[in-house]
């Protein structure tokens, strides 16, 4: 479906798209054990109000199933899997094994025995119309083809299911200078001190001016067959929640 020779964005570096997986891959089998102190430095603490706020707009029921995508360390597996409770179900995916280890490991130290599976965004392994919700956080801009991963999302929710993408988006035009120097200058040196890898942040850093903006992202929510689409930015557009509905 996609040549080999077609390119694609890797942070600021245009790559083969066959090679963009394999660098994300590395970029994240690097900081796996060093991700939640770093999401903690890195956003003093806000990615948590961020995740909490999805999940709260999630609107999940007893007895519902959801699909984490990108779920990584499992922060919304382990909400949603409250929200749910023990008649529902709550699947843990993430395309890289290091991460999702993290991710389950922290899910069984809170005894919660939830399904876990190693699969990518682009070619999820579950039947159409299966899940109330899908949500993806802070992952979509990893993603080499967003739109496929899009429709996927899309055809595995039940009508009536929504989608949730939580992600850094376009911030508020007068911050954009102090946004910078904290992102292409703190960010990698935070990286370098904590995780021993200040180039896989500057990757991060530059992957998120590389991601559509808030407008985009809606758009092409729609072309994948998503309605009723809606964002909300956080933080002066630094993190946006888009949601739409499956009708």
């Amino acid at each position: 479906m996609h040549p080999e020779n077609n390119t694609t964005h890797f942070g600021f570096e245009t790559v083969v798209e066959t090679e963009k997986a394999k660098r994300v891959a590395g970029v994240f089998t690097s900081v796996a054990s060093k991700y939640d102190v770093m999401n903690d430095l890195m956003s003093a603490g806000l990615h948590r109000i961020w995740k909490r706020f999805a999940v709260e707009l999630a609107a999940l029921r007893a007895g519902e199933k959801v699909l984490d995508v990108a779920g990584g360390s499992a922060d919304l597996s382990r909400q949603f899997a409250k929200r749910v409770g023990s008649s529902g179900q709550v699947w843990l995916t993430d395309i890289n094994n290091a991460m999702l280890r993290v991710g389950r490991d922290r899910m069984t130290d809170a005894g919660l025995l939830e399904p876990v599976a190693q699969c990518d965004a682009e070619k999820l392994p579950f039947p159409d119309h299966y899940f109330d919700c899908v949500s993806i956080a802070f992952g979509l801009r990893n993603v080499t083809h967003k739109e496929v991963a899009l429709r996927e999302m899309q055809r595995v929710l039940k009508p009536g299911g929504r989608l949730l993408v939580l992600e850094f988006s376009k911030v508020w035009k007068p911050l954009e200078p102090l946004y910078d120097a904290y992102s292409f200058k703190l960010l990698p040196k935070l990286g370098e001190w904590i995780a021993k890898d200040a180039d896989s942040y500057r990757y991060l850093a530059e992957s998120i001016r590389m991601h559509p903006s808030q407008e985009e992202l809606k758009g092409m929510m729609e072309a994948a067959g998503l309605s009723r689409v809606e964002y909300f930015n956080l933080n002066a557009g630094v993190v946006a929640l888009h949601r739409g509905y499956k009708i």
